[in-house]
């Protein structure tokens, strides 16, 4: 079945365009919308999609289906609360909301809706997950020890000309919510729910109003542990995931903005058994990557084939995260999840 999408916001849009002309036969772009016209335009002319300025008629036009919202932070709530009281599908780019009690919105929104939300989390979609989720049905990694995690960028002054960013009113949060929260949700469906966070914030890099340097210690629900390292002050760009089980040690490769689209290390503890596992990572074929397996599964989600996309609870999972890192930051202590929602922190990270 074919969805026709509204693409809202032509900047990062511009890949979820990409994406959807990899699966022409599931989507139609039949919207593009931006306050920049000529951008809209010239995305709109790759598909021969409508374009608009204006927010409220896109949402309201009803050939809309999917609204894919990739606007500045802080319209993201609004936009998905609006396009789900006009009974539409929405797709949100991250950060899903700026506070927990927002995000918490969205639930009781989706309820009343005739629409899903589904946040946008494409790291998730390549062949390394892929191998990791056919070893572990094979019967390996069923025990997590510990892992690493590394966000380690460059933005520099260049980066920070942008007005919004780097300032809590726009972004509502630094490193945390706009570089790590990849690698957090990673870690989170590698080796399963996080039941503590101590961490450690810094503004070192550049001289901006939200964190770009962080150390952060996960305690998992299994007993797990994990450690964070993040910097916006790095030479390169450049993101490691580590995973160590008891059977396994998978390390990832480097790339910045594509980690599992790459090929990993699956190196078994037990040397007979690796060329068991070698078969099993050969095998994990991907035909969409990316964006596009994000969106490949949005499209089974839709047709009733659930179980590969992103759902609200991840992204909500990974806002209260992010308040708990703030909180134990800001406090000094060990913070244990699930938070009280009446803490100050789940209403807005901003000091």
């Amino acid at each position: 079945m074919t969805r026709t999408v509204a693409i809202l916001g032509a900047g990062i849009g511009e890949k979820h365009l990409a994406a959807y002309a990899q699966l022409h036969d599931r989507f139609t772009v039949t919207h593009i919308c931006d306050l920049n016209t000529e951008l809209a335009q010239r995305l709109a002319s790759q598909v021969g999609a409508q374009t608009s300025a204006s927010l409220d008629d896109v949402i309201a036009d009803p050939t809309a289906e999917v609204v894919d919202i990739c606007l500045p932070p802080p319209l993201h709530v609004p936009v998905a609360l609006k396009a789900l009281a006009h009974g539409k599908h929405v797709i949100v780019e991250k950060p899903i909301a700026g506070s927990l009690r927002d995000a918490d919105r969205l639930v009781e929104a989706q309820e009343k809706s005739g629409g899903r939300v589904f946040p946008v989390f494409q790291y998730r979609y390549g062949r390394a997950f892929r191998a990791l989720t056919q070893l572990q049905r094979a019967g390996f990694m069923s025990r997590p020890l510990a892992a690493t995690l590394e966000t380690h960028w460059n933005r520099d002054r260049k980066y920070y000309d942008n007005p919004w960013r780097g300032t809590w009113a726009h972004e509502f949060g630094g490193a945390i919510l706009s570089h790590a929260i990849h690698a957090h949700d990673l870690l989170s469906l590698a080796f399963g729910p996080i039941a503590e966070v101590s961490a450690v914030l810094a503004t070192n890099a550049n001289p901006i109003e939200t964190e770009d340097c962080a150390a952060i210690a996960f305690r998992m629900k299994n007993g797990a542990a994990a450690t964070s390292s993040i910097t916006l002050g790095a030479a390169d760009d450049t993101s490691r995931l580590r995973l160590i089980y008891h059977d396994m040690t998978v390390e990832s490769a480097r790339l910045p903005y594509t980690p599992g689209e790459a090929d990993w290390s699956f190196h078994a503890r037990q040397s007979d058994r690796q060329d068991e596992v070698d078969a099993i990572v050969a095998s994990a074929d991907c035909k969409f990557e990316g964006f596009a397996g994000f969106c490949a599964a949005v499209a089974d989600a839709l047709d009733g084939q659930t179980g590969a996309e992103v759902t609200l609870p991840d992204a909500i999972a990974s806002i209260e995260l992010a308040a708990a890192i703030y909180q134990s930051d800001r406090s000094g202590q060990r913070i244990s999840l699930p938070l009280d929602r009446s803490l100050p922190i789940c209403g807005g990270f901003r000091p």
